[in-house]
């Protein structure tokens, strides 16, 4: 159904009828040719650096193989112009029955129009909003929650075993400091004056219902207790808690995960001491000192023998130490024994989202995946950058003191999940984000997550005045329609935009960036918005024209592939395409 696939192979094919006739050698590589629409619309619709590929290895010149080329496939019907362009491209003019043959295409195929086997059903294992299980999430949680969840759509959309993944941090100083924090709102519970939170505690509220619970299910008998005897049970309390509450919010955002894995039961089970094991027996760890610390010179600083991984071998631009002079294990280490674990459950292609902060951490655990795989399983590590959070341009400060929304949940509340997964989608991961409440709510061009509903809401309207016309709107009827009526330069190139969604996914997914998504349903919105415009101007191109029954069914067929098409991707990012807009 990718028609960018089909000219790919019309290439492929043209090459080999070249090496059988001796015009070019056997044996040429042919993985690296792309086909993809020219940056410039005036060199016609698609291009190909198949004659830059082969030009190396077939020992000819990149435009004398581009000119080769271009004479075969200029043969072809559906092949109106092909030219060879400096270096070596080949720009190729596609017939317009070609480009509307994709309009039968999606509406036969529906929801899975651009779906394809490109994965082959190989296991990819996708770990997103692995945030500590400190408290709900928050807005910057969000971003690379809907990123993960999105990504892990288009990968099985394209044919991956996909298994979405939560990490739950579980283990460490901040969920000790956690426990401390719902004892003392369990002892305020039983009645007693706690005081202000102290510093370094969590003193967010939403450790009140879990420490009430705890005072009405335990009674006093913590109250006094030693912290040896109640730091287990608080602990296990909070983490229990504070994940019932990161599911809701995950379950707010139409979020799941196939997997939860716990750090402290990975620790528990030895997997860390198993992961430094094979690293060791690998020759892979020795016991050396850590530079000093750059920047401001610590006077307390000492050098200590500490075991370190050899990462610098893998890539990594200093080895990194496993454990703490104290003899615990290192967060390092730890995460070492986790992609270990995924990798052993059989996934070779390890994908993370992390925060913003986190980007320093890339190399030292790819490194790690390729030691610890010898070189099998590959991680891609995906960095959400921050999101600033605005109200009619104006920054929203952080303060629930204040009313003032800080919470994911509270903006899911405010604006709704579909204005929140799109908007997260809005810009490059690698990009920060500016969310405006005000703005998200506008119902103008302005909104993008409105303006792409909107066009799907306005080909449903479109859709239903055809049928209480009496026009037959079903798809089989408009499998039926005539498409050669549609000549309109405006029509065609909005069919050529339809006809580019399989490209786009497969590149989504190849490239694991899903805003390519949201930045295509903009442009196709766009496409759609300015036809319906021009009707108002030009009654010759209006979708309903009583006059012209056989046109308009023309007409039908095509919104109706551009609502598959919007629905479809809609849908891909978890946002419902509406069919009607208040």
């Amino acid at each position: 159904m990718n028609p960018f696939a089909e000219i790919r192979a019309d290439i492929a094919a043209a090459i080999e009828a070249a090496q059988a006739d001796g015009s070019l050698p056997a044996a040429l590589p042919v993985e690296r040719i792309t086909v993809e629409p020219p940056r410039d619309p005036s060199h016609g619709d698609a291009a190909t650096n198949a004659a830059l590929i082969l030009a190396k290895p077939a020992g000819r010149r990149p435009m004398e193989v581009a000119e080769l080329l271009a004479a075969r496939l200029a043969a072809l019907p559906k092949v109106v112009a092909a030219k060879a362009a400096m270096p070596g491209f080949v720009n190729l003019t596609l017939d317009d029955a070609f480009w509307r043959a994709q309009i039968p295409a999606a509406l036969r195929a529906g929801a899975d129009y651009g779906a394809a086997d490109l994965g082959h059903g190989a296991a990819v294992n996708v770990e997103y909003c692995s945030t500590n299980p400190t408290g709900p999430l928050h807005v910057g949680h969000g971003r690379g929650t809907v990123f993960g969840d999105a990504l892990a759509n288009l990968l099985a959309r394209m044919g991956f075993a996909v298994t979405r993944e939560y990490y739950i941090n579980d283990a460490g100083a901040q969920i000790d400091q956690l426990a401390r924090s719902l004892w003392l709102r369990y002892r305020e519970a039983l009645g007693d004056d706690i005081g202000a939170i102290p510093r370094g505690m969590y003193p967010g509220d939403y450790l009140i219902p879990p420490g009430r619970a705890l005072a009405a299910s335990e009674g006093p008998k913590w109250r006094d207790a030693d912290e040896a005897k109640w730091l287990p049970v608080f602990r296990a309390s909070a983490v229990d808690a504070m994940m019932a509450l990161i599911r809701d919010d995950l379950a707010a955002m139409g979020v799941h995960h196939d997997v939860f894995t716990s750090e402290q039961a990975l620790v528990a089970d030895g997997r860390v001491d198993e992961a430094a094991g094979l690293l060791e027996s690998e020759g892979l760890i020795y016991v050396g000192t850590l530079p000093p610390p750059k920047g401001k010179p610590d006077e307390d600083w000492e050098p200590a023998p500490l075991p370190l991984f050899r990462a610098t071998q893998f890539g990594d631009d200093v080895d990194r130490p496993l454990k703490g002079s104290s003899g615990e294990w290192t967060y390092f280490a730890k995460d070492l024994a986790y992609h270990l674990d995924k990798y052993r459950r059989g996934f070779g292609e390890l994908i993370d989202v992390w925060g913003a902060d986190h980007g320093g951490y890339i190399k030292r655990m790819q490194a790690g995946v390729r030691a610890l795989s010898a070189g099998r399983a590959k991680l891609d590590v995906k960095v959400c950058q921050l999101v600033n959070l605005m109200n009619a341009g104006q920054p929203l400060r952080m303060s629930k003191r204040a009313g003032r929304i800080v919470t994911l949940r509270d903006v899911v509340e405010e604006v709704g999940k579909d204005v929140v997964r799109f908007i997260m989608l809005t810009r490059r991961n690698d990009a920060s984000l500016d969310f405006d409440l005000a703005k998200v709510t506008e119902q103008s061009r302005d909104n993008p997550v409105w303006y792409v509903q909107y066009a799907h809401a306005r080909i449903c309207s479109v859709l239903r005045h055809a049928e209480a016309a009496g026009l037959a709107v079903d798809r089989a009827h408009l499998l039926e329609a005539p498409l050669d009526l549609l000549a309109d330069p405006s029509e065609l190139a909005l069919i050529r935009q339809v006809a580019t969604y399989p490209r786009v996914l497969e590149a989504a997914a190849v490239h694991h960036e899903p805003h390519r998504l949201t930045f295509y349903l903009l442009d196709l919105a766009a496409s759609f918005h300015a036809l319906w415009n021009q009707g108002k101007e030009r009654p010759e191109l209006r979708f309903l024209d009583a006059d012209q029954p056989e046109r308009t069914r023309a007409r039908l067929a095509m919104i109706a592939a551009v609502q598959v098409v919007l629905a479809g991707g809609l849908q891909l990012i978890g946002v419902e395409p509406l069919e009607e807009m208040l």
